[in-house]
């Protein structure tokens, strides 16, 4: 086993870790808003070890850089889907996305 095969190796192991972490949170997290920092979570560590480990391997070759697409979107698009899924739920939840009297500051 080479250098480069271990470097792959732990760091598919922490990416899947990771991920498996996210999902355990998703899953055991009681309200929405406390579920959304895990789905957030689940999209930037992972993937990117997850990148890091296929470009080491593979380089920039064809599947690097679809690889690389494929994360740069699910990072760039991350914070718009939370945000949309926060707003939903709060407008479920307390009829709107204004702040409530006890969130606001004295």
């Amino acid at each position: 086993m080479t250098t480069q095969d271990l470097l792959v190796d732990v760091l598919l192991a922490v990416g899947v870790a990771a991920q498996l972490l996210c999902s355990i949170g998703v899953a055991v997290m009681h309200s929405v808003f406390d579920r959304l920092h895990y789905a957030a979570a689940a999209t930037t560590v992972g993937p990117f070890l997850i990148l890091a480990a296929l470009l080491i391997r593979v380089g920039l070759t064809t599947q690097g850089l679809e690889a690389i697409a494929a994360i740069g979107v699910l990072f760039l698009a991350n914070p718009l889907v939370v945000n949309a899924t926060a707003r939903a739920a709060r407008r479920m939840d307390y009829g709107g996305v204004d702040a409530l009297p006890e969130e606001k500051g004295s």
